[in-house]
C-alpha cells in the first residue's frame, strides 16, 4: 500500500522569495527588524518612512546583505502621499504581494490632559493611517487575486493597560483589531488575507522614555510571565509567518506576542 507524500513543504512554505513586501515605519526599530527579515526571506522589501534619511539607511544596509531593497518617503497619515508611494511602487517593481502596516505614534498623557490635537495626530497615524496604507495596497493587490497584509496592532488594543496612561494608543491599536477583522472578510474571497500582531512592549527607542524609568520596567517584566521586555527579533517571526504561505488558511487573527500578558 502507498502513501501520498504530504505536500507542505517548510523550505518553502515559509519563504517570501520574489515578492514585493512594503514595509512601514521601517526607518527604525521593529519596522526596521521587520524589513531585513523579509529580506533574508527573499522579498524584495519596500522601505517606507516619514524619515527619508533613516528609510535610505535601512535599504542601504539591507543591500550590504546582498539582498533587494529600496526606500520610500512616505507620510501614512496623508492620503496623497501613501497614494504616491504606493503608486510609484507598484510601476517600479510591477506589482504589490504584501503589507505590513507598522507605523504608530504614542503620546502617553492621562485622558483629561489630552488635547484635541494630539488625539487627532495618533488616530491619523494609527488607525486612518493603517486603513489608508491598507486600502491602497489592496487596489494594487485585488485584480491579481492575492495579498497578505498584517497590521500592527498592540497588548494595548486588547487591554486597558494600567502601568501608564496610554488612551489614544489604546483606543487606536483596539480600532486596528477591528480593522483587520472587517478587512478580512470584505477581502477574502479576492485572495487578500489580513492580519495583525500584538506585541508586548518592545525594546526600541519608541518606548526609550519608559525603559529610562528603571521602576517602571520591573513593574513591565513583573506584569509579564515570562518575565523580560520583548527584543525585535522576538516579533519577527510572527509577522513573517502570516506573510507567508504557511498561513494560507489564516485571516482576520490578531496574533499575540507578549509574553503571556493577555493569558493572565
Amino acid at each position: 500500500m502507498t502513501h501520498a507524500i504530504p505536500a507542505f513543504d517548510p523550505r518553502v512554505a515559509f519563504r517570501l522569495d520574489g515578492t514585493v513586501c512594503v514595509v512601514t515605519g521601517a526607518g527604525a526599530g521593529i519596522g526596521r527588524a521587520i524589513a531585513f527579515a523579509a529580506a533574508r526571506s527573499g522579498a524584495r522589501v519596500q522601505v517606507l518612512d516619514r524619515d527619508a534619511e533613516a528609510a535610505a539607511r535601512t535599504r542601504a544596509e539591507i543591500e550590504t546583505e546582498g539582498l533587494a531593497a529600496a526606500d520610500w518617503h512616505a507620510d501614512v497619515a496623508d492620503e496623497a502621499s501613501v497614494v504616491a508611494a504606493f503608486d510609484g511602487i507598484a510601476r517600479a517593481e510591477g506589482r504589490i504581494d504584501s503589507l505590513v502596516n507598522n507605523a504608530g505614534l504614542a503620546i502617553r498623557r492621562a485622558a483629561t490632559d489630552l488635547d484635541l490635537a494630539d488625539w487627532n495626530r495618533v488616530v491619523a497615524v494609527n488607525m486612518t493611517g493603517a486603513f489608508l496604507c491598507a486600502r491602497t495596497a489592496a487596489r494594487h493587490m485585488l485584480p491579481a487575486g492575492r495579498g497578505a497584509i498584517v497590521n500592527m496592532s498592540s497588548i494595548m488594543g486588547l487591554s486597558g493597560g494600567g502601568l501608564y496612561p496610554n488612551i489614544s494608543y489604546q483606543t487606536t491599536k483596539g480600532a486596528v483589531v477591528n480593522l483587520t477583522r472587517a478587512l478580512a472578510v470584505e477581502w477574502a474571497a479576492q485572495g487578500i488575507r489580513v492580519n495583525a500582531i500584538a506585541p508586548t512592549w518592545v525594546r526600541t527607542d519608541f518606548i526609550r522614555p519608559l525603559l529610562d524609568k528603571p521602576e517602571l520596567v520591573a513593574r513591565m517584566e513583573g506584569a509579564t510571565p515570562l518575565g523580560r521586555v520583548a527584543e525585535t527579533d522576538d516579533i519577527v517571526g510572527a509577522v513573517l509567518f502570516l506573510l507567508s504561505p504557511a498561513a494560507a488558511m489564516v485571516t482576520g487573527h490578531t496574533l499575540p506576542v507578549d509574553g503571556g500578558f493577555l493569558a493572565q
